[in-house]
């Protein structure tokens, strides 16, 4: 069986020391142990992560040891540059738009976040995947790891 393909942005690793986000960023990554996700993650991430606290770099380090982890290319930094140009979010925000495009290039299906503002947002989600369409790219379904896995707990 093909395995889904899941982008996971910085902030699931952080949520896992996060008392407001421990518990289902802990049970999402026991769904990318044991079931049919597929871990991508990215360079940006790793580089993200590197002034973290400690632990949240060796979960890290623990839990992407056979990951895919998708390096910055042309490809990628032209869909961040449609999003920028999209004014989805500002050159501020650009990596979190960098996040979007590398999950979209690399064919996640699925982006996971807690990042309410930029990325797991109703109003950007579908700007997102309108450029993704402009760009000759599929949609991308985004949502925090609460709804990922309280959708795989009502599927008993």
């Amino acid at each position: 069986m093909k395995k889904f393909k899941v982008y996971v942005d910085t902030s699931v690793f952080g949520g896992v020391f996060d008392d407001r986000f421990s518990d289902a960023s802990l049970k999402f990554f026991d769904l990318v142990r044991t079931r049919y996700l597929s871990l991508v993650t990215s360079v940006v991430v790793r580089d993200e992560i590197q002034p973290a606290p400690e632990q949240v770099r060796e979960y890290f380090a623990s839990i992407t040891a056979d990951a895919e982890v998708a390096d910055i290319n042309q490809e990628a930094l032209s869909l961040r540059n449609a999003y920028l140009d999209a004014r989805i979010v500002t050159e501020k925000s650009s990596d979190d738009a960098l996040h979007v495009a590398l999950a979209t290039v690399t064919d996640c299906k699925l982006i996971v976040s807690w990042n309410f503002k930029h990325i797991v947002n109703f109003e950007k989600i579908p700007l997102y995947n309108a450029v993704n369409a402009l760009n000759g790219f599929s949609n991308i379904a985004i949502f925090s790891p609460m709804e990922v896995v309280k959708n795989e707990d009502n599927d008993n």
